[in-house]
C-alpha cells in the first residue's frame, strides 16, 4: 500500500477559515497543502469534493475503563468508537482499577494502548491524598496532566486533605486538570434526600444533590489555590452558570494559567430530559438546568471556557437501570460528540470553525501537544472527513461502543463521520472500522 494519499477537492475548516484545496499526505505527516497537487509515484486518490475536511478532534477526557473495568470498555473498543466519530486522540482518566497512582501503573496503560489503540493517546497520572512524591516524578514530555478529584466519582480518588492539595498545587510545575465537587455539600444532600424519599430518590434529585452550591465552592478553592501558588489549573466538565465568574476570557490561551473545559452533554441536555432519558444522563457534574446550559454556551462563545471534550464514560445499561444511588454516574459520547457540536453549528448556536477550534486547536495549544491538532504542513496527517450531505440516526446496529448504548439514540444527525485518518493511515471508512495503523502517544513541547 502506498504512504502517500491525496485528498482532493477539500473544503479545509481550519484557523478560523475555510478554503478548498488539496492535501498531500506522506507517511504519517501532512506534506503539502495547495491547489492542484499532483504527485508522481504511487498515490492513493480520495476525490472529496462537497466535504468538509477538519483536524482531528482531541478529547481531553475520557474514561475508557481498561485495566480493571473491562466490562464496561476497553482501550480499542473505546478507541475505535472514537476514530469513527472524529476524535483521532484522547487523554484519558486515572480512575481505572487499580487506580493510577504510581509510575508503573500509569506505564501499564500506555503499554495496552501501544498494543490496542487506533487514536493517539496520553494518559493523566492520578493524585491521591498520599501519592505526592510519586507524582512530582511524572514526565511532563511524555504524560498530559496530573488528575485530581477534588469531588468523589465512580472510583473513589477523592483528594481532600488541605495539606495535600497545597502540596500538589505548590509543587506539580504541570498541568493539574480537576473534577470539583465539595464532597462535605453533596454528603449532606444526600442525607436529606434519603430522609425526604429512603433508596427511591428520582434522578431528577440529581442536579439538586450534586447541587450548584458543591461545584462553585470546589472550582473556587481550586482557582484560589491555583492563584495562591502559581499552578497551571485546568477545571473540567464546568456545569453551573455560577462557576462561569471564575474565568476571564480576554487573555490568550497561550498565556492562560486556569482554563476550564465543557462538556457534551452540559450544552446539550438539562434537568428537563432527566424526565425521558433518567440514569442514561447521569454525570458528576450532573446535567443542570437549561439557564446553566444556556450560560456555558455563551462561555464558551467568549472564551471564558477554552474546550470542548466528553467526559465519555461508558457502564453497562444493567448498571445504569439500578436504583438513584447505585447507578453509576456516566455514559459514552466519543462516538457522537463532533457530530452533535456540528449539529449545533448547524443550527446557528456555533460556527463550525468554532467547533474545531474547541475540539482541536485549543486542546493542542492548552496541553503543548506536538504537532497535532491543525490541518498544517509537516504536522500528523489526524484528519476527519466530514460528509454534509448524508445524515446518521443513531441506533443499536451502527453503535461502536462496548457498552452497546447511547444518550443519543434516536437522534438524527445531519452530517455523518465519512473518514478519519490517524498518523496518516485510514482508519475507518464506509462506516466502517479500517484496522490500518496503530495510534501514537501524543508528546507534549513542554519546558
Amino acid at each position: 500500500m502506498s504512504t502517500k494519499k491525496l485528498l482532493k477537492n477539500a473544503t479545509i475548516i481550519n484557523e478560523g477559515k475555510k478554503i478548498i484545496a488539496d492535501i498531500l499526505i506522506d507517511g504519517e505527516f501532512i506534506s503539502k497543502i495547495g491547489t492542484d497537487l499532483s504527485e508522481s509515484g504511487a498515490v492513493e486518490t480520495f476525490d472529496l469534493s462537497g466535504k468538509l475536511v477538519l483536524p482531528g478532534c482531541i478529547d481531553d477526557q475520557v474514561h475508557f475503563r481498561e485495566p480493571g473495568l473491562t466490562h464496561k470498555g476497553r482501550i480499542h473498543s473505546e478507541s475505535r468508537a472514537a476514530v469513527a466519530g472524529g476524535i483521532t486522540s484522547f487523554m484519558e482518566m486515572p480512575n481505572t482499577v487499580p487506580n493510577a497512582l504510581t509510575q508503573e501503573l500509569l506505564e501499564d496503560k500506555y503499554q495496552i494502548a501501544a498494543k490496542d489503540s487506533l487514536a493517539n493517546y496520553s494518559f493523566f497520572m492520578g493524585a491521591s491524598n498520599d501519592n505526592i512524591e510519586e507524582v512530582l516524578k511524572t514526565n511532563p514530555k511524555d504524560v498530559c496532566g496530573v488528575k485530581v478529584f477534588m469531588g468523589s466519582s465512580t472510583g473513589n480518588m477523592l483528594v481532600d486533605n488541605e495539606k495535600t492539595l497545597t502540596g500538589l498545587f505548590s509543587r506539580v510545575p504541570m498541568l493539574i486538570a480537576t473534577h470539583c465537587e465539595d464532597e462535605a455539600t453533596i454528603q449532606t444532600n444526600i442525607q436529606l434526600y434519603r430522609e425526604r424519599y429512603g433508596e427511591a430518590v428520582p434522578m431528577e434529585c440529581h442536579p439538586l444533590i450534586r447541587s450548584e452550591e458543591a461545584c462553585y465552592k470546589s472550582s473556587s478553592l481550586a482557582v484560589e489555590l491555583a492563584k495562591k501558588h502559581g499552578a497551571r489549573l485546568h477545571i473540567l466538565h464546568i456545569s453551573t452558570a455560577k462557576e462561569l465568574s471564575l474565568f476571564d476570557g480576554t487573555i490568550p490561551l497561550t498565556e492562560k494559567r486556569i482554563t476550564a473545559e465543557a462538556c457534551v452533554h452540559h450544552l446539550w441536555f438539562s434537568d428537563e430530559d432527566y424526565a425521558s432519558k433518567g440514569s442514561l444522563i447521569k454525570w458528576n457534574p450532573a446535567v443542570k438546568t437549561a439557564h446553566d446550559r444556556e450560560e456555558i454556551w455563551k462561555a464558551v462563545l467568549d472564551n471564558r471556557i477554552d474546550v470542548i471534550a466528553t467526559d465519555h464514560a461508558p457502564h453497562t445499561l444493567e448498571e445504569k437501570a439500578d436504583t438513584y444511588f447505585k447507578a453509576p454516574s456516566g455514559g459514552p459520547l466519543v462516538q457522537h460528540a463532533l457530530l452533535a457540536m456540528l449539529e449545533k453549528s448547524l443550527q446557528g448556536k456555533i460556527g463550525i470553525e468554532r467547533v474545531v477550534e474547541k475540539m482541536a486547536h485549543a486542546p493542542a495549544i492548552m496541553f503543548e501537544i506536538e504537532k497535532r491538532g491543525f490541518v498544517r504542513e509537516g504536522y500528523y496527517a489526524d484528519l476527519v472527513v466530514v460528509d454534509p450531505g448524508s445524515s446518521l440516526e443513531v441506533n443499536k446496529s451502527n453503535i461502536l461502543y462496548q457498552c452497546s448504548w447511547s444518550p443519543f439514540e434516536g437522534t438524527k444527525f445531519s452530517h455523518s463521520i465519512a473518514n478519519t485518518f490517524v498518523n496518516g493511515q485510514l482508519v475507518y471508512a464506509n462506516g466502517a472500522i479500517q484496522e490500518n495503523g496503530i495510534g501514537k502517544r501524543l508528546m507534549f513541547d513542554r519546558a
